[in-house]
């Protein structure tokens, strides 16, 4: 079948030609009216990563498929834009992507004839601390293993060689939704380890500080306290990958990944229509399978009765950890870092020892502005110059708050900064910052300022957002949801859209659709 078109104005002429009839009550009209020419067989209801993932799985297996976004452009967290000074070149959200380089998804796509092209800084990750020095994530496990305590070194060989050894077949059995894996000894040896917390595995694990402050910022990133199961994973999980495909962002900014998808999709014969905001499902077309890139909240607001009253209720107590703080900078030049090696690095843990990330984290998830925040901070333009004038540079910090905070942390984040680059502010051109609310405002699948769509402990990591055999559906038979509050959770790779899309098609052709 040929794909729905949808058409508006200032779209390109040969869409607007071949747009003729308009079938009224499908999608709201505004002053750019959408056209519509047939009716398709699954719309997708935001074009995020995983929306896009998921229109590009329905396309790919022969349907006709029309994707539809709110904003102006696709990509949700995934873009970029000039947000402090004309010619700096700002991530709104995500900025760095070792799951997106990692995602079986994206390696299936020709996403390099689209113009992705993936930067790999020097080294993956820095940890600088107080002497001066700086633990590096290096590509080499070897190398990795000079920047810990001698004490260390062999121990970090011994538990990161089998990982990255077996990474393709850890990332195919274990990041997606609950199943039998096709290679069960390598998954439950990562298992294990992974169910466990964070300060459990690093206290185990490490005799030194240094080694010990390496796992507790990587685990960070899965927002939940380090002792508290299973945060480890994330450490494991993040630090495998900074060996196996490195921690790259997209050369001119990660709108670069979302247009690269887009335009995959298209050239497959997909639609994508944007500024198009779907106020109810009940607008749509009645025979198409509705996909929605969205967290249960939003859903909610817009699927009325057309979910049962449990399931509803289900979705309501679904539960979501910390929110955010961030800053956009743009920089006179370079982050003046104490430990030169810093300057090697795409990204920045911020927060010294094992024992004060842990009680920044801690302090966050009980509802409590820590005073030295861990930050988290990217430095593009380091090694993609055209993300900032010749000679200036640009940055991205954040780190984690109560949810809902109104708190501005510039002042907190900044002093971390100061601490391991003296100097830092006076090359503060211009800054962006955002609370928790914020961004909640600015996606409403952010909730509180929540990045990961949903609290990422046992409870939620597979039986996300409510525990069914198949998570992505629902009880309406055409409606399933897609977006980062499905497994395999948080994280810029696409899974939960291709993996719910998988779900719908098995489930069309079993009602002979």
């Amino acid at each position: 079948m040929r794909p729905v078109l949808v058409a508006w104005w200032g779209q390109s002429p040969a869409d607007g030609r071949r747009a003729r009839k308009i079938v009224a009550g499908y999608l709201p009209r505004s002053p750019r009216e959408r056209l519509v020419t047939e009716q398709p067989e699954v719309i997708v209801v935001g074009a995020g990563i995983n929306g896009l993932s998921a229109a590009l799985t329905m396309a790919r297996a022969g349907r006709s498929v029309c994707l539809l976004e709110a904003k102006a452009t696709v990509g949700g967290d995934c873009r970029s834009a000039a947000l402090t000074l004309p010619g700096f070149v700002h991530d709104v959200g995500s900025a760095i992507h070792p799951l997106a380089a990692a995602s079986p998804v994206f390696q299936s796509l020709p996403l390099a004839r689209h113009g992705l092209r993936w930067v790999h800084p020097p080294a993956p990750l820095a940890h600088p601390l107080d002497d001066g020095s700086a633990i590096l994530l290096e590509r080499s496990i070897d190398q990795t293993a000079e920047s810990l305590d001698p004490a260390d070194r062999a121990r970090y060989r011994r538990l990161m060689t089998p990982l990255v050894a077996n990474s393709d077949l850890i990332i195919q059995d274990l990041v997606g939704p609950l199943r039998w894996p096709r290679h069960p000894i390598v998954a439950a040896r990562f298992g294990v380890r992974a169910i466990r917390s964070a300060t459990a595995i690093a206290s185990t694990t490490f005799a030194g500080e240094r080694g010990r402050a390496l796992f507790a910022g990587i685990a960070a990133h899965g927002m939940l306290p380090l002792d508290q199961p299973p945060s480890a994973a994330f450490a494991l999980l993040l630090g495998m990958l900074g060996h196996a495909v490195g921690w790259p962002f997209p050369a001119g900014g990660a709108q670069n990944l979302a247009n690269a998808l887009a335009a995959t999709l298209r050239e497959i014969g997909g639609t994508i229509a944007t500024e198009v905001r779907v106020e109810s499902l009940a607008s749509l077309p009645p025979a198409a399978t509705i996909l929605a890139d969205l967290g249960p909240p939003p859903f909610l607001r817009i699927a009325g009765d057309e979910l049962p009253a449990w399931y509803r209720a289900q979705l309501r107590r679904y539960r979501y950890g910390p929110g955010v703080a961030k800053i956009d900078w743009a920089l006179d030049g370079p982050i003046p870092w104490t430990a030169a090696a810093c300057q090697r690095a795409g990204t920045l843990h911020l927060g010294g020892t094992f024992a004060e990330i842990t009680a920044a984290e801690a302090a966050a998830s009980r509802g409590v502005h820590p005073a030295r925040p861990f930050v988290l901070l990217a430095q593009p333009s380091r090694f993609d110059p055209s993300r900032a004038p010749t000679g200036k540079q640009t940055a991205w910090a954040y780190c984690h708050v109560p949810a809902g905070s109104d708190v501005d942390m510039t002042e907190a984040i900044e002093a971390q900064i100061e601490r391991f680059a003296p100097g830092f502010r006076d090359q503060i051109l211009a800054r962006r910052t955002w609370t928790a609310r914020d961004l909640e405002r600015a996606n409403p699948n952010h909730i509180g300022g929540e990045i990961n769509g949903g609290l990422q402990d046992l409870r939620q990591l597979f039986t996300r957002p409510t525990p069914r055999l198949i998570p992505y559906a629902t009880p309406n038979p055409r409606l399933y949801l897609c977006s980062a509050s499905t497994p395999p959770g948080g994280g810029v790779h696409g899974l939960c859209g291709a993996f719910a899309a998988r779900a719908a098609l098995r489930q069309m052709k079993q009602a002979g659709r």
